[in-house]
């Protein structure tokens, strides 16, 4: 793999821009299972080995079980996640995959389950860690084994 540019290395300034989003979403109200749920399923979509990598351990670390973490790119087909869970990782594909839109029906579905201020952090959660993938793959940044 051809190496490319450090962002936080050559521009750091560039990079700790995205800390305050960080600092607010550890702030909010957001379960941590929540957050887990997103950055994983997020960084599976985009491919981002970086970010699967991280946030699988941060997972592991916090509680969450290997089985939900391996059935989670297949979430839609088994059982152990809540309904408000599904609702969550339906968003966060959505908005992930954003070329294809947001539904109405996604949308209304996790709306069901989280308040109005919940579904904002929720979506800012989803946006920040599809901003860290973008980074992480545009600049081949490897996972720490």
């Amino acid at each position: 793999m051809q190496k490319r540019i450090n962002i936080q290395q050559t521009d750091p300034e560039a990079y700790k821009a995205m800390y305050p989003l960080e600092r607010y979403l550890s702030a909010s109200s957001l379960q941590t299972t929540h957050k887990n749920l997103i950055k994983i399923r997020a960084s599976q979509i985009n491919g981002c080995a970086f970010c699967i990598n991280l946030h699988t351990k941060e997972a592991r670390e916090a509680g969450e079980t290997e089985q939900r973490i391996y059935l989670l790119n297949a979430w839609k087909e088994v059982e152990i996640f809540s309904d408000a869970e599904k609702a969550l990782l339906a968003l966060t594909e959505a908005v992930s995959l954003i070329k294809d839109h947001v539904t109405d029906e996604v949308y209304t579905t996790a709306a069901s389950f989280f308040d109005e201020k919940y579904l904002a952090q929720i979506i800012m959660a989803i946006v920040t860690i599809n901003a860290w993938n973008r980074i992480a793959i545009t600049t081949h940044l490897q996972p720490q084994i």
